[in-house]
């Protein structure tokens, strides 16, 4: 018998915290998997179950070789899916979720020519401006702004991402310049309900973390309508670099507390897991990163 089906077996029996559960789960006679242990144990010279009539606790060695084996056997699965997914045909249809106004500025223009490279995929695209659940809602990717600090899911990075304060020259010349984040306080602000944390505005000051709370007389939920706003000299608009980089340039709008700006942001495709990865979507990942590499290259609009 070889050392992966006994760590398989070892796993599966901490995992059904039983024997016998552990032999239901497998197709096995719970004789069978008690030898398998047993072996293990005997090959390692070290006991990885305590073992009563009623339950089975792990050892101390066996807490350590029990994360030790699980992370191995994932590299395993992970490099068999990743062979078998490279075999896969692209095809069928793909379920992707994405922000409305990402998806309306930029995001779309690729998806669209994914499809005309891969014509046997039918795309079903939902742009939402909410946090969607990827798994419950039986997403295939979901197309995300954020640091990707914490999650339970997969997330690979497609592009760097920046955000802008900013405002018209009027608008400066009214109120002044702010010079740190904190001067935002008691000055208009145009709040784009879309961002997760609304009128908190997040900010990195000599290497710290802070939060702004804003205010200001009009708040929307789209990138487009907060561009009007500013445009109209409403307030200070807090919004993606690539919805007002035309209005930077020709000196409509003009950005503030640029060095204040958190700079790990970036897009990033989400997904549940990596073992049963289909063709489908590791193109599309592979191709949203591709993408977005060419058009910076070129010099074309990107968020980064």
């Amino acid at each position: 018998m070889d050392a992966i089906t006994r760590m398989r077996c070892f796993i599966q029996v901490v995992d059904s915290k039983g024997f016998s559960a552990a032999a239901r789960e497998m197709g096995r006679s719970k004789a069978l998997v008690s030898k398998y242990i047993g072996e293990l144990e005997d090959d390692l010279g070290a006991r990885l179950l305590n073992r009563t009539t009623r339950q089975v606790s792990l050892t101390e060695v066996g807490e350590a070789y029990y994360k030790e084996a699980n992370e191995i056997l994932q590299r395993i699965d992970d490099l068999q899916a990743s062979v078998q997914s490279s075999q896969q045909a692209v095809r069928g249809r793909l379920r992707v979720s994405a922000p409305r106004s990402m998806g309306d500025g930029l995001i779309n223009r690729a998806m669209m020519e994914f499809l005309v490279e891969n014509p046997d995929v039918t795309l079903d695209l939902r742009l939402e401006d909410r946090f969607v659940d990827v798994v419950d809602e039986g997403f295939d990717v979901a197309i995300r702004v954020t640091d990707m600090e914490d999650s339970s899911l997969i997330a690979r990075k497609i592009a760097p991402f920046r955000t802008v304060v900013c405002a018209t020259p009027d608008v400066i010349g009214k109120y002044g310049a702010p010079k740190v984040p904190a001067d935002l306080v008691g000055r208009p602000c145009i709040i784009d309900t879309n961002y997760r944390f609304k009128q908190n505005w997040g900010f990195v000051e000599s290497g710290q973390r802070l939060s702004v709370t804003v205010k200001g007389p009009v708040e929307v939920n789209s990138a487009s309508a907060g561009r009007d706003a500013a445009l109209c000299s409403l307030g200070f608009l807090r919004t993606p670099q690539i919805f007002v980089a035309q209005d930077i340039h020709n000196g409509g709008l003009v950005t503030v507390l640029d060095e204040f700006e958190p700079d790990n942001r970036g897009i990033y495709a989400v997904y549940p897991h990596r073992r049963h990865l289909t063709g489908k979507v590791r193109a599309f990942v592979d191709f949203l990163v591709a993408w977005f590499a060419e058009r910076k290259k070129s010099g074309e609009a990107c968020p980064g």
